[in-house]
């Protein structure tokens, strides 16, 4: 669900920030999360794991989360990077390389559950939560989710939702109402932009049919295909990390995309402040990564011993801090400014409460039918 460059620059905006702010406010702030060099530096134990994350997605600005685990610990991380789900799994189930910790994102992660037996079984290891007390602190909303029903396998680590950017100096509030149904408003032609990926652009049409976002009826499919064969000659452009420049310029007034990617878009000084978000009432997805340990890794304690740091305090506020996205961590997200943990944008969570649906992995006959459709859409 992350796109590195989108994470990279909401994380220089927030540095930009903290540099533009007083020393004696902001900056110090920062420095006192946690002084860990402060603390003895534990004996090297001769461990060193490996982990596998997302690019730009783990704090070193703030705490330097990975220096400081080495420091209180004593083992070593080597941590590397990938930029996309597929891409990670298909590594990984080549046996190429070996990890210890991943942090896949949600449908991925039952792709991983359920691989079938002929192909060697589920990838990950069952958590021991002895191991990991600082479990404690993950909301209980983000638990057991449907990508791991029984709660086994996984540590949420952050969340997200998609939405509607728009432009309110151009878009009629009253036309909010219309919820997912504003893409499609004919008033503003060749303003709309559209994601450019199968599977959110059928999602959005999904929630907006009344259809599960996990959806392997064959006629619910075409029918979104309809719904998206109607919107295209009002569709400026199909878009991903474009959004920016199309919505931040007003080259562009209206675009779905991802909730975390608000402090870009609507930053007053590098963004757009006329600029707002809203999460329609129909319901939308809910993307949640999470922390796992995968089934051959040799240090499964300290791996756990790895994603119960990840969940300490301090440590869960700084990577939320530099990330941008939704944490799903009680106390970190206390620690954020009242202008961050109280806005609706950043945590929606009244507002899709009881309406969102994270994907699953869809069998590869659905899959191969929503490509073709897309396919025949965009020709």
């Amino acid at each position: 669900m992350k796109k590195w460059l989108s994470l990279l620059l909401c994380a220089a905006l927030m540095i930009t920030a903290c540099a533009c702010s007083s020393e004696s406010s902001e900056e110090q702030a920062v420095e006192t999360v946690w002084d860990w060099q402060s603390e003895p530096a534990a004996p090297k134990t001769g461990v060193t794991l490996n982990v596998y994350n997302w690019g730009e997605y783990i704090d070193d600005e703030i705490i330097d989360v990975n220096r400081a685990f080495t420091h209180v610990t004593g083992i070593e991380v080597n941590y590397k990077t990938f930029d996309n789900n597929e891409n990670m799994y298909a590594l990984l189930d080549s046996g190429a390389a070996e990890y210890d910790v991943v942090i896949p994102s949600d449908y991925m992660i039952g792709k991983m559950i359920n691989r079938p037996e002929s192909d060697g079984g589920c990838m990950l290891a069952k958590l021991n939560f002895d191991n990991i007390p600082n479990y404690q602190y993950i909301d209980d909303m983000y638990k057991n989710r449907e990508y791991d029903p029984t709660g086994e396998y996984t540590v949420p680590y952050t969340w997200g939702v998609v939405g509607i950017f728009y432009n309110t100096k151009y878009v009629d509030e009253a036309d909010l109402e219309q919820g997912w149904g504003l893409l499609w408003n004919e008033k503003y032609s060749g303003k709309i932009l559209m994601l450019n990926n199968p599977r959110d652009a059928f999602g959005i049409t999904q929630k907006m049919l009344g259809y599960s976002l996990n959806t392997q009826n064959e006629g619910q499919l075409w029918h979104c295909y309809e719904k998206l064969k109607e919107q295209k000659p009002l569709v400026q452009a199909y878009v991903m990390d474009q959004i920016y420049d199309r919505m931040i310029n007003e080259e562009a007034w209206i675009a779905p995309y991802y909730n975390g990617d608000a402090c870009i878009i609507m930053d007053e000084d590098e963004g757009n402040p006329d600029i707002d978000f809203f999460v329609p009432d129909e319901g939308t997805n809910l993307f949640v990564d999470a922390m796992c340990v995968l089934k051959n890794s040799p240090h499964k304690t300290e791996a756990e011993q790895y994603i119960n740091f990840m969940c300490r305090p301090e440590v869960a506020y700084a990577n939320a801090e530099y990330i941008g996205y939704s944490s799903p961590h009680i106390e970190a997200r206390a620690m954020q400014d009242d202008d961050v943990k109280n806005d609706p944008v950043f945590y929606p969570v009244e507002e899709v409460a009881g309406t969102w649906e994270v994907y699953l992995t869809l069998d590869e006959k659905t899959n191969r039918y929503m490509n073709e459709l897309w396919l025949k859409l965009k020709r």
